[in-house]
């Protein structure tokens, strides 16, 4: 089976295998080169990758301007990097989508 033939639950699959909690500081050196993409807890960090992945503009655009998924914001990088936050992220190349699930997310 071609990998270009891959269907939206294989890709979600094969992401979900990707995914890992990872402590902000080992996000540094992304977060300062401008690869790193902040996903909002309501959405499904899978979902987005998936997305992401597929190269689904439109989709993309609509959850930028709903501030769904967007940069990580300067003082919200200066709280995650004061408590070492630990966020779920997936590397779709050259992006590392994060996602702070732990209940207390500044905006």
């Amino acid at each position: 089976m071609s990998s270009s033939h891959q269907s939206p639950d294989d890709i979600k699959a094969k992401l979900n295998l990707e995914t890992s909690r990872i402590a902000w500081h080992d996000l540094q050196v992304y977060y300062a080169r401008g690869h790193v993409v902040k996903v909002v807890p309501e959405l499904d960090l899978l979902d987005v990758a998936a997305e992401l992945s597929a190269d689904n503009k439109a989709q993309f655009e609509r959850w930028l301007a709903e501030e769904k998924v967007g940069d990580v914001a300067p003082d919200l990088a200066r709280h995650w990097y004061d408590e070492n936050t630990e966020l779920w992220a997936v590397v779709i190349a050259p992006w590392v989508l994060v996602q702070d699930r732990s209940g207390h997310v500044l905006h």
